[in-house]
Parts: structure tokens; C-alpha cells; sequence
């Protein structure tokens, strides 16, 4: 068989890898904190035979990351929203027990009353616990991550000082995006807290996917993988043409 229908084959299957992260993008262009997912293609040449020229070129789908940069800040009044105001994370802890980092900080209290994630993930405190709000209380976060909160009918001179949030700030290149979303360290570890991070309350970070610019994208790869089609197709076309040749030579 011709190995033109190789490469285009492959060449295909590389678009439909990359338009699937782009559709995933697309599908949370309005998730909170959401952070876009890159997906390119790199070039491997292919090692020829003896005697044969390096006439062709492969391709692979790789995802080098993801997008860092801020997403829209939306100003909701929720007492129990809160956005990372520049770089850092906000902590939780994982099902598995783990530990790890989002910006998505619509918070919400559980039936245990504690501080979770809209997922039901607990948020962490500095310490690596997890947080405890008061029956029915109202929480204040400030800016460096400090949570208070006072009670049903207490007087607000008797405000506690519940904990502090454990806000961190790892490079960008040790962070590894997990299959639910999520970022964890890419030696396991847990992050040190780092003082300098700062929050927004009241407000949330909306994805910073463009919508725009993620149409255009998959508008190309549906092109492309017509190209691709279009070029096994005529592959297809000119073998059975020349078998009829040679069955009518023969």
C-alpha cells in the first residue's frame, strides 16, 4: 500500500487529538478558574530505508501546558467568593487525600460546615487542614487569606479569627494538570504556603479561554483534516488505478 496513506492517516489522527483538548476549552469557556489547555504539533521526520530519500514527515500531538494568564475578574458580593488577585493558588485536598491547587474560589460550607470547593473538595487552611465555619456564621476573607467569622446573634465584638487560607505560588513549570482539572506538583510534594499571594473577596476568576480564538482554531482543524482525507482519497484513487492498469497489462 502506498505510504502517503500512512502519513495522512497519522497526520489525521494528530488533528483529532488537538481538536479534542480544543473542544474540552471550549466546553469551559464558563467554568470558574478554569485554565486553557495548549495542544500543538511537532514534526518527526521519517527515517528512510536504505537507498530510499527522506521524502516524509510525521507528526505528533503533544500538550506542553497550559495557559497562565488571568482570566476576567467578576464581581459577585458572595461573602464566600474569593479570587487570587495575580499569581497563586488556592489548596484543597484531593479524595485521595493529596494536595492540590486551583483558582476557582467559589466557596461553599458543607453539611460538616466545613469550607469546600463547588466540587465538595475542602479547602485548606496554612497548616494543611482542613477549614471549620461556625452553624450558620458569616465568613469575611481578607486580603492576604485570613478567614473570620461571626456567629448567629453574636455580638461583632466577639468575632473569631478562624484560620488562614494556604494560598501558594509554585513555579509554573513544576505544576501538572491532573485529569480532573486540578494542578498537583510534579514530584508529589505539597506547596509551601507563600505569604506574598493576595485575594480578592467577593470576587471570582472566570476561565481565561477566548472563545474567539478557540473557533478559529477548531475551524482550521476541520480543514485540515479534510486535507488529510482528501489526500488518502486520491492515494485510494491512484492504486486502484494503477492495479487496473497491471490486471489489464497481465
Amino acid at each position: 500500500m502506498d505510504r502517503v496513506l500512512y502519513t495522512a492517516s497519522n497526520g489525521a489522527a494528530r488533528i483529532l487529538e488537538q481538536q479534542s483538548v480544543i473542544a474540552n476549552n471550549m466546553a469551559n469557556v464558563g467554568t470558574t478558574g478554569f485554565r486553557e489547555q495548549l495542544a500543538m504539533y511537532r514534526s518527526v521526520p521519517v527515517v528512510p530505508h536504505a537507498g530510499e530519500l527522506p521524502t516524509r514527515v510525521s507528526t505528533v500531538a503533544a500538550t506542553p501546558g497550559s495557559e497562565f494568564s488571568q482570566g476576567a475578574m467578576v464581581d459577585t458580593g458572595h461573602s464566600l467568593d474569593a479570587a487570587i488577585a495575580g499569581e497563586g493558588w488556592f489548596a484543597v485536598r484531593t479524595p485521595e487525600g493529596g494536595e492540590a491547587y486551583t483558582r476557582a474560589g467559589e466557596f461553599a460550607v458543607n453539611q460538616q460546615n466545613q469550607l469546600v470547593t463547588q466540587s465538595g473538595l475542602p479547602v485548606l487552611a496554612n497548616g494543611g487542614e482542613a477549614i471549620e465555619i461556625p452553624d450558620r456564621g458569616s465568613v469575611t476573607f481578607a486580603s492576604d487569606g485570613q478567614i473570620s467569622a461571626l456567629g448567629a446573634g453574636d455580638n461583632p465584638r466577639d468575632i473569631q479569627q478562624l484560620a488562614q487560607l494556604k494560598l501558594v505560588n509554585p513555579p509554573k513549570d513544576q505544576l501538572v494538570r491532573g485529569d480532573d482539572g486540578l494542578f498537583r506538583l510534579s514530584g508529589g510534594q505539597p506547596a509551601q504556603a507563600d505569604p506574598l499571594v493576595r485575594i480578592a473577596p467577593g470576587f471570582v476568576e472566570k476561565s481565561n479561554v477566548n472563545p474567539a480564538a478557540a473557533m478559529v482554531a477548531m475551524i482550521s482543524n476541520a480543514r485540515q483534516f479534510e486535507l488529510q482525507m482528501q489526500v488518502i482519497k486520491n492515494a485510494t484513487s491512484n492504486e486502484d488505478r494503477g492495479n487496473s492498469i497491471l490486471s489489464a497489462v497481465g
